[in-house]
């Protein structure tokens, strides 16, 4: 990377981490705090999630509906496919930016929170906020780990996708077909995976939206 494009780099994201500030401190001002912000994201990416599982599981059952392909017009079952596809690539998309999101809000919230403690003169008060900002941050820790690991799963699904399709668009006939069911059963167990592994992440976010809301 050039030292001038290095250096838009790092000028883009000081500009998006103080619109990013600037807007949290705008949401506080009118009366939502950086927890209400952090627990509707992770809400938000919990959803996707589950929207996510669902497009994944559809786009499998495309492709294995089309290994079943007997006669007909080959282009109709490229186009499903293709759609499929374009589906999973914006589902993928919008989870990593849930994912950066409640990055965003985590970092601004526990450094406030930090700066917080600093503050107290009650010492029992201040072990106490101290322990309860452990406790959230490991918390934290757990769910985004958790997310991250079901949101690489997806990349090697879509590479394989895209091989078939494009495939597929360049060879309508038998070959392609053939192509497509001898790569299903990876296929099929890459998704289990992918969904066991989001399930796992929507249960983390579940579980944090609960802690973050009965303290």
């Amino acid at each position: 990377m050039s030292p001038i494009i290095r250096l838009f780099v790092i000028s883009l994201a000081l500009m998006l981490t103080a619109c990013s500030t600037m807007y949290l401190e705008g949401l506080e001002k009118v009366g939502i705090p950086k927890r209400d912000v952090m627990v509707y994201r992770v809400e938000k990416a919990r959803d996707t999630q589950e929207e996510t599982k669902e497009q994944f599981k559809s786009a499998l059952e495309q492709f294995t509906a089309a290994t079943h392909f007997s006669g007909g017009d080959l282009e109709d079952t490229y186009n499903r496919l293709n759609d499929a596809y374009e589906a999973s690539i914006g589902k993928a998309e919008e989870v990593r930016s849930r994912i950066a999101d409640i990055e965003s809000v985590s970092e601004a919230l526990f450094n406030e929170w930090k700066q917080e403690i600093t503050q107290y003169s009650n010492a029992s008060m201040k072990q106490s906020s101290q322990k309860k900002l452990d406790s959230t941050q490991a918390h934290y820790r757990q769910l985004i780990a958790s997310m991250k690991q079901a949101e690489a799963k997806i990349e090697p699904i879509l590479t394989v996708f895209h091989d078939q399709v494009m495939f597929l668009k360049h060879n309508l006939n038998a070959r392609a077909i053939a192509s497509l069911k001898g790569e299903l059963s990876n296929i099929k167990s890459d998704v289990s995976a992918l969904i066991a592994s989001m399930e796992k992440s929507i249960n983390e976010a579940n579980a944090f939206i609960s802690t973050m809301e009965s303290k």
